[in-house]
């Protein structure tokens, strides 16, 4: 190498140095590569996803808890609403029972399965000549 110029030395100097550079900033992008690969996992995202369902529930019942807390009587008859909607097929049975002193028609009747429903035979023209004739 003594026998080179200056300036060839300091370039094969400064190609060293950019080459370390390089393969510094590549072994960087690998371990980056390799950390979104297993962020990406399917054991990963379902984790995520499970954190962000639980902290979303967190927050809308401390929500509600607020809103309860700031309208008792709202949210009761909110909740009383709810319970009426959900009930009023045996609520309806009993004001029938109560007024008629039978159940209400709220309930759907069964019907007999097609097999055993009688079918009449529709009279074409085809038969009304038969017939004639």
């Amino acid at each position: 190498m003594s026998d080179e110029p200056r300036s060839v030395v300091e370039a094969r100097e400064r190609a060293a140095q950019a080459q370390a550079r390089l393969f510094a900033t590549f072994d960087d992008l690998l371990g980056a590569f390799k950390h979104m690969q297993q962020r990406f996992e399917p054991s990963h995202l379902a984790r995520d996803a499970w954190d962000a369902a639980k902290s979303k529930g967190a927050d809308m019942a401390e929500d509600a808890v607020d809103a309860v807390a700031k309208r008792p009587v709202a949210a009761t008859g909110v909740v009383a609403a709810i319970a009426l909607f959900l009930a009023r097929g045996p609520l309806l049975d009993l004001a029938g029972k109560l007024v008629k002193g039978k159940p209400s028609k709220a309930k759907p009747t069964k019907t007999k399965p097609a097999s055993a429903r009688k079918t009449r035979k529709a009279s074409t023209k085809k038969d009304e000549t038969e017939t004639a004739a």
